[in-house]
């Protein structure tokens, strides 16, 4: 059967102060009052039945994820006690789904990216579960067309055709140098793609790689789920889940399989709008924008003699108004603001720390 399940945590710090420990970015109801992490629930609906959707996240989200989802069994909330990176999080969700049916193929979903339009989406990824299910031993991703050098994304470097447009990885290489995107991203979509951070596998073939790769993991895994629906399990999960080795899915297991003869990395194309929300300037843009470049995220805001500037607030009632600002970020919420030039956004990350530093971790 198919199961998909959606990755949600992370703490989005470049997106302080509406995402905060408490709150991260894909909770925030920024996008006509629904959230990053809503918006991809519904994004699977008549592609993976409510049943069979899964949710991983921090423990500590799990009353807000639930509030948010009403639609998701509550079985189906995977909470991690602390971040351990994404390899772990698959890891664990791909064992559970394998207990409840050992030929699961499982699709792995973000939670903070912004896609359209959906029914194009749910094609090309059902596409991707059917190449899974015909080959049990491919691992599957989606790519996007890089549009610029970016150096925060995973390529997937392509070789020969698979079937259809699905073609086989032969390098998948995580966050390159800039001289290496630049070269790269020069030759063109037909060479290399972008990894979405979106999959398909078998549930046990996936296992099988981290046995294999991270073995250490892999047994830690088995022991933490094995004690899943026991009184102890709390105790287990609390012990054992943190001292995991922390790594990423691309580094732990995607690099070595595009080398591993045993298996097939499977690169399917998505000719869809795709924009990964990790900073303020990529939500500016998918707001519309007026003549001189200003776009917002509020009803109540009113911009003068601005330009290029984005306005977001938490609070419906509140007025932001701005005159003479060019190129700026200017964030609301009841506690902080945030207002930035628009080509400093990454620095917030490093502002959110230095704010929790001097005034607290409710600030953070």
């Amino acid at each position: 059967m198919r199961f998909a399940l959606i990755l949600a945590g992370g703490s989005g710090t470049r997106l302080w102060p509406m995402s905060r420990s408490d709150v991260p970015k894909q909770l925030i109801p920024l996008l006509n009052g629904r959230s990053l992490l809503s918006l991809s629930y519904g994004r699977l609906e008549g592609l993976v039945e409510a049943a069979r959707r899964f949710v991983c996240a921090g423990e500590a989200h799990r009353t807000v994820i639930l509030q948010g989802l009403p639609g998701l069994d509550p079985e189906n909330f995977l909470g991690e006690p602390t971040g351990r990176d994404t390899l772990n999080a698959l890891a664990y969700s791909a064992a559970v789904i394998e207990r409840l049916d050992p030929d699961a193929t499982m699709g792995v979903f973000t939670a903070d990216a912004l896609i359209d339009p959906d029914d194009r989406f749910r094609q090309i990824v059902s596409s991707g579960y059917e190449i899974a299910e015909r080959s049990g031993n491919a691992l599957v991703t989606f790519g996007i067309s890089p549009t610029h050098h970016a150096t925060s994304f995973g390529y997937l470097k392509l070789g020969e055709h698979h079937s259809g447009e699905a073609r086989i990885v032969t390098q998948f290489r995580e966050k390159p140098e800039k001289q290496v995107a630049e070269q790269w991203v020069s030759q063109g979509p037909g060479h290399y793609l972008w990894n979405s951070g979106m999959f398909v596998w078998k549930a046990a073939t996936f296992l099988d790689c981290v046995r294999r790769y991270e073995p250490e993991t892999h047994a830690a895994i088995l022991r933490i789920v094995e004690d899943r629906g026991r009184a102890e399990f709390p105790a287990t999960i609390g012990a054992v889940y943190p001292k995991l080795k922390k790594i990423s899915v691309d580094y732990g297991v995607m690099e070595r399989a595009a080398c591993d003869p045993a298996l097939q990395v499977v690169a399917v194309p998505m000719d869809i709008s795709w924009t990964d929300v990790g900073t303020w300037p990529a939500i500016a843009d998918f707001f519309p924008r007026d003549q001189a470049g200003n776009s917002c995220a509020t009803e109540r805001s009113i911009l003068v003699d601005s330009s290029g500037t984005f306005v977001a607030s938490s609070d419906p009632a509140h007025v932001v108004a701005v005159f003479g600002g060019h190129d700026l970020i200017v964030v609301h919420t009841p506690d902080a603001t945030l207002v930035c030039r628009r080509d400093n956004a990454e620095g917030v990350k490093k502002l959110q720390t230095l704010v929790a530093e001097r005034f607290g971790a409710r600030y953070g």
